[in-house]
């Protein structure tokens, strides 16, 4: 949403107007931001640089707006023909009101306070002010509020004023303000203002953390729906806690008793369970209280998901009770029980999954769904998410959803009609990130270790025991099914960008992968490569040929030499799809002699390399083939030898190997 325009206040209406915040480079070092929906539209995705002073300005703009409606000043409207008002008439109605605005600001509580406080806050906040003198200014304010914070912090313009202290004072004033606020920050995270301030306090005051979070014990279901007090738990949670700190706000789902018992009543035994979270808790728990602490939890994530309007469903640590709930329903004791409470609450948020696939938790919630779920339910996940694929394909955890149903999911016709175009059909904006060109590969060459790390391959890898007992298709057809529906449109897109693609280094790694093993007619694909490499050499303009780029020269080489070198085994290993010496004869035909001989010729270009693997690719006995080798063999006759081993071409001695095998 645009801000409001901004207006300047007179000097009678809240003080002077607050220039920008100076940034405290150490105090927004370790600045983050949540992860956001894949539901938001992309225009609406706040930029990365983007911090909690950006949202505080569009308060402060809609502030000054409700101080001009305040104190609204005098309009003529008179109509045009009449005669304007006498001059001197107009300064005393002016005076007057003015005068009337002072009155009522001094009779507002701590008028005085606040004049002073402002004073000196305008120094304290100024843009261009050496380090020294603003924790000067810093201190005088403290003075000035020391001990009247708490009465002070609730209004709008002195909200802002405590605000500085935090962000621009050491830590001995944070720590004195988070004290004295102590017992209000329930209060204050709901208040349209201050809100601010208490994640500020959150992530610069460690040591009063725990203490702050404590306080909404008992509140959090609640303040998850308050309008101002969510975004301050959703940042907590998130962004600014450890792990037991993040046990403190997931508490209140599982029910009073659960609370009330682990803080006041229970041993020490107990508080220790009670940091594992839900497991701990039903360590041990007889099977009633096992059935009452998750039907504590039910009807808070059921509250949840049925007020999806209130904003609480994207955050993570609602995902987390989702998914801890999950987890101890598939532990349940009664199988039949617990697939019963599974299908229950799937019921319940099944229409809202695209707001969980953003965090971590959510994910595994969601490919859970997936992996246990029968075909109706897939079917009806895959329509939810169908809307947000593209923006799924560029998030870390997101993407690991549409993987989860490329793994799962029998129906490869379902998938290959409704997911695999949504996948593909972006591929050049997608080709531009890395989780982006993950997407792409996991269509044709899932789970490489090439393209995907070990912790991705093992938490894809959690959902194959549940794959194997509801899955009837084996790993490998459906991998090659999905692989055939996918591969047209890649190949195609190949043909359309390829000469630009190779010049991208992440991208030519994509179209390595769609040329070895794709499962289409990638003649006119590899046509477009090779018209690409085909370019007079060395160029004449600006950009440098596709053989002297790094990234493209290895892309014709591992083209040529059919697969991928394996360290392992010290060897290439051959893609099945792909036919090495046709892709040679053809690179002969269409590149030519005279960019060829250049390659290996001029400078110190890296051309060597790959028409060595020419030469190797056309190597054998005669038959099919022998022509385009002794093409080649004429083209690199005595004196272009001689020219070579006199050059400084890299890989030249391995090149000069390869001609006399041939």
């Amino acid at each position: 949403m645009a801000a409001a325009p901004k207006k300047r206040p007179a000097a009678s209406q809240g003080g002077p107007k607050p220039k920008k915040a100076h940034v405290d480079k150490a105090a927004n070092k370790s600045d983050k931001k949540r992860s956001r929906p894949v539901t938001l539209p992309a225009r609406d995705v706040p930029d990365a640089s983007e911090s909690d002073e950006d949202l505080e300005e569009e308060v402060e703009a809609f502030d000054e707006e409700l101080d001009q409606d305040e104190y609204p000043m005098e309009v003529d409207d008179a109509p045009a023909n009449k005669t304007p008002k006498d001059p001197a008439a107009s300064r005393e109605a002016h005076k007057t009101q003015k005068a009337l605005q002072e009155q009522r600001r001094a009779a507002k509580p701590h008028s005085t306070l606040l004049a002073d406080a402002k004073r000196v806050w305008c120094q304290a906040n100024a843009k261009n002010v050496s380090s020294a003198d603003r924790q000067k200014h810093i201190h005088d304010l403290m003075d000035v509020i020391r001990g009247k914070v708490k009465d002070i912090v609730f209004k709008h313009d002195a909200s802002r004023i405590v605000q500085t202290v935090v962000k621009h004072g050491r830590q001995k004033e944070r720590d004195e303000i988070a004290a004295e606020l102590k017992g209000k920050y329930k209060e204050l995270a709901q208040n349209k203002y201050s809100k601010f301030l208490v994640t500020k306090l959150i992530r610069l005051c460690p040591t009063h953390r725990q203490s702050i979070l404590m306080e909404f014990q008992g509140h959090v279901l609640r303040l998850l729906l308050h309008r101002e007090a969510t975004s301050v738990l959703a940042d907590a949670f998130e962004l600014y806690t450890n792990a037991y700190e993040r046990t403190l706000l997931v508490r209140d789902f599982y029910g009073k008793e659960t609370a009330l018992f682990t803080v006041t009543r229970g041993s020490e035994e107990d508080k220790e369970r009670s940091r594992k979270g839900l497991s701990g808790v039903l360590e041990g728990a007889d099977a009633e209280r096992r059935k009452r602490v998750l039907s504590s939890m039910k009807d808070a994530l059921t509250s949840i998901f049925n007020n999806s309007d209130k904003g609480a469903v994207t955050h993570a640590v609602v995902h987390r009770a989702l998914w801890e709930y999950i987890v101890a329903v598939n532990d349940s004791p009664d199988e039949a029980d617990g697939e019963k409470q599974l299908r229950e609450i799937f019921e319940v948020c099944q229409d809202v999954l695209a707001e969980l696939v953003h965090t971590k938790d959510g994910s595994r919630v969601v490919r859970e769904f997936l992996a246990r779920g029968s075909a109706k339910d897939r079917k009806q996940i895959l329509k939810v998410l169908k809307p947000h694929v593209e923006r799924m394909c560029l998030d870390d955890d997101a993407q690991l959803v549409l993987f989860t149903a490329l793994d799962v999911i029998d129906d490869t016709k379902l998938v290959v009609k409704t997911l695999v175009p949504e996948m593909t059909a972006p591929a050049n904006t997608l080709c531009q990130t890395p989780q982006g060109r993950r997407a792409l590969l996991y269509l044709i060459v899932p789970r490489t270790r090439r393209h995907f790390t070990p912790a991705q391959i093992a938490s894809l890898a959690e959902t194959d025991e549940i794959r194997a007992r509801t899955s009837k298709k084996t790993q490998e057809v459906r991998e090659a099914e999905i692989r055939a529906g996918a591969s047209e449109a890649l190949v195609k897109w190949v043909k359309d960008k390829g000469g630009l693609l190779l010049r991208e280094t992440g991208a030519s790694l994509v179209v390595t992968e769609i040329m070895l093993f794709s499962e289409s007619d990638k003649a006119a694909a590899s046509e477009t490569l090779l018209r690409a490499a085909s370019a007079a050499y060395p160029c004449e303009d600006d950009h440098p040929h596709p053989i002297d780029l790094p990234h493209s020269s290895r892309l014709y080489k591992t083209l040529l030499q059919g697969g991928h070198f394996n360290r392992a085994t010290s060897g290439v290993e051959k893609a099945p799809a792909w036919d090495a010496r046709a892709f040679a004869q053809r690179f002969l035909e269409t590149v030519g002699k005279e960019v060829c001989v250049a390659m290996c010729t001029e400078g110190e270009t890296s051309g060597c390399f790959v028409i060595a693997e020419l030469c190797e690719a056309l190597k054998g006995d005669e038959g099919e083939g022998e022509g385009a080798r002794e093409t080649l063999k004429g083209w690199f006759g005595p004196a272009v030898v001689k020219k070579i081993e006199a050059g400084e071409a890299k890989g030249k001695t391995i090149l000069l190997e390869k001609i006399a095998a041939l």
